[in-house]
């Protein structure tokens, strides 16, 4: 076994965690201490980035009127989803989306501008910014899954609009309204599985092996 191995219960309390997180639309107020909010994320900062770019930025919601001008955009983003889906909208209707009023913590994560200036890892794939924004929100869902606090990641919105509504400067964009807080409970399985709206595929079906083909082997 290796040196570095963290021990079995440590092991354990890490494949816990992923397993289960779960992307939370149901919250029961309260709120989060400042130390244990500066702790997830210290912890979403600790996320690899492409040629340690660094390119989340977080913004804390505080301002209720905000908070209710977000959910409005996020909103009117949910009724141009529900008509794109045509025969599925009135499924999706049914669909809790977010949890904008009731999470204790609101946050917008985006990228930052000037990404073009960084070309280590992204000269082929600029797309690389994205992904490391995206590891850092996992990280930050992760340690509030450890805390036992619920996380909903909310992508139903123009980036546009709600960078407007933010300030954002140029060539920055939002990616994610995060909802974080207590929950009553945990989704014992995905909220979407729950209701019905799809069903997750086994790792078999995804994993190929030498080359991409149609009959991966196990």
């Amino acid at each position: 076994m290796s040196d570095f191995v963290f021990s079995q219960a440590e092991r354990a309390a890490v494949y816990r965690a992923i397993a289960l997180r779960r992307d939370m639309r149901h919250f029961s107020g309260g709120q989060v201490e400042p130390e244990l909010l500066a702790r997830l994320l210290e912890a979403a900062h600790q996320a690899p980035s492409v040629g340690l770019m660094q390119p989340w930025r977080f913004i804390r919601i505080t301002r209720p009127e905000l908070r209710e001008s977000i959910r409005e955009l996020v909103e009117e983003e949910r009724l141009r989803t529900a008509e794109a889906l045509g025969e599925r909208a009135d499924a999706f209707h049914k669909l809790k989306v977010e949890g904008i009023r009731e999470c204790a913590e609101l946050l917008v994560v985006g990228l930052m501008p000037d990404r073009e200036r960084h070309i280590f890892g992204r000269r082929t794939l600029p797309e690389m910014d994205l992904a490391s924004l995206a590891c850092a929100i996992q990280n930050l869902w992760l340690a509030a899954r450890a805390e036992g606090l619920g996380l909903g990641w909310v992508s139903l919105f123009e980036p546009n609009a709600l960078a407007q509504l933010l300030n954002m400067p140029s060539g920055s964009k939002p990616v994610a309204i995060l909802c974080l807080g207590p929950v009553e409970q945990f989704y014992d399985e995905p909220m979407l599985v729950q209701e019905g709206w799809a069903t997750p595929r086994p790792l078999s079906e995804l994993m190929h092996e030498n080359t991409w083909n149609d009959d991966p082997s196990p």
